[in-house]
């Protein structure tokens, strides 16, 4: 089984969202998955200039030379694409987001009616498997992430995906000073880790896994003081 996970963190594997990421792959890669993770802010990927060459001219190819030339193939193929952001603006990163429009030549341009709503078919050969969204939030509630579900649950009936559920991380912040002081959060990390292996072992999460991960690190007025202060001392020290 391929999986292809992008990740839309600017702080790549330095950021929050590849706290929950790197052992969520893991898990996959136990389970036997093959899994390819590749960073937005490693790759060259202009924004779609909306010509739709992609439909009329040289279907199914974008007729911009970047990295997507290569990386389109390898979405095409994926068994499971997971797709990991931090909260910006209550949605995706912008270059995450502006990979996911050029993405457009996997379709075609033609309409489809599928289950009375308009869709583009996928093209001969593009796999229409699962998708999983990792996401963190510096907010402390959960219900920021609801936009963002959305917009992902969207995207996979826009193409034929199943939405195989979303990892998601609220307070995340704090996640990594508590777990240097030594404070109990590796069942967060076990939970993420027994996600990946039961994706693809059962195709898919355990509903207490995905509450494990997203679970209250610490009281919602001690996590707003606690980081208000770190700010008003990095002001201070600037």
């Amino acid at each position: 089984m391929k999986v292809l996970a992008i990740n839309g963190s600017p702080n790549m594997d330095r950021g929050n969202t590849a706290l929950i990421l790197n052992p969520f792959l893991d898990g996959m890669r136990e389970a036997g998955a093959i899994v390819e993770v590749f960073y937005t802010r490693r790759l060259t990927v202009n924004p779609c200039l909306g010509e739709f060459n992609c439909w009329l001219k040289t279907p199914g190819q974008c007729f911009q030379q970047d990295d997507m030339a290569w990386l389109l193939p390898k979405i095409a193929e994926a068994d499971i694409q997971v797709l990991a952001t931090p909260l910006y603006v209550d949605g995706l990163t912008g270059p995450l987001k502006n990979l996911l429009d050029r993405t457009i030549p996997l379709n075609e341009p033609q309409i489809e009616m599928r289950r009375g709503h308009c869709r583009h078919p996928g093209r001969p050969g593009v796999k229409s498997g699962r998708l999983v969204l990792v996401a963190s939030c510096g907010f402390w509630e959960m219900d920021n992430f609801n936009p963002l579900l959305v917009h992902i649950k969207a995207v996979c009936k826009n193409a034929g995906m199943q939405y195989a559920g979303a990892l998601l991380r609220p307070h995340g912040p704090a996640l990594k000073p508590m777990m240097e002081m030594g404070l109990p959060v590796a069942d967060i990390f076990r939970a993420a880790h027994k996600a990946g292996r039961q994706l693809i072992a059962e195709g898919k999460i355990a509903a207490g896994l995905l509450k494990t991960i997203g679970r209250e690190l610490l009281p919602r007025d001690m996590y707003v003081e606690q980081a208000n202060e770190f700010f008003r001392k990095a002001l201070k020290n600037r």
